[in-house]
């Protein structure tokens, strides 16, 4: 099924549900990092199993980007006590985000920027100070992209899984709440 976004119709940012396919997650992630596999970037979302993509989705709250009963993008949050690995994801504020993804064929429509937001408030409403994430240092463009979110750099890591350096890049959350009513995800 083809999907497309439009600038009058969005997709429904909700929370992944145990009936959404495990197949057609993990085939998203694979196919929107698949770019960055092109670059040479062993991210675990390139290759890992749907066994990986349950275990991962059950470490934090999935959300999911839905448009015409098709999931278009997703987002993993872990709050502060869920976040862990390296020195700044150990801090007792800081919570994250991970397998970041959207359809290649919506990329720049908003969906991502959206599924961000709504990560960043249920950072915000569960009492983190600071939201995290960590990138490959040679994918300057979402370094960048991130930066432009108000992400900064605060440290370096390096993964098991991974063949490159990762960034961890931090947000400080304000406590207002920057999600419009249209922007807030489905709890149903």
């Amino acid at each position: 099924m083809q999907i497309s976004a439009t600038h009058d119709r969005q997709p429904v940012i909700r929370l992944l549900q145990a009936a959404d396919s495990m197949t057609e997650l993990t085939a998203l992630l694979h196919s929107a990092y698949g770019r960055l596999a092109r670059m040479g970037l062993r991210y675990m979302a390139t290759y890992q199993s749907e066994d990986v993509t349950r275990e991962r989705v059950n470490q934090g709250t999935c959300l999911v980007a839905e448009m015409d009963g098709k999931i278009c993008g997703t987002i993993l949050f872990r709050n502060a006590v869920q976040t862990t690995g390296c020195g700044w994801y150990d801090r007792p504020e800081v919570a994250s985000l991970a397998q970041f993804a959207v359809d290649p064929a919506l990329q720049a429509h908003g969906i991502g920027l959206r599924l961000m937001l709504a990560t960043e408030q249920l950072a915000r409403d569960s009492g983190a100070q600071e939201i995290a994430l960590d990138t490959a240092e040679p994918a300057t463009h979402l370094v960048g992209w991130y930066g432009r979110l108000g992400y900064r750099f605060v440290e370096h890591a390096q993964w098991s899984h991974t063949n490159y350096r990762s960034v961890i890049m931090s947000k400080v959350l304000s406590d207002r709440s920057l999600l419009t009513p249209d922007l807030a995800y489905a709890q149903s």
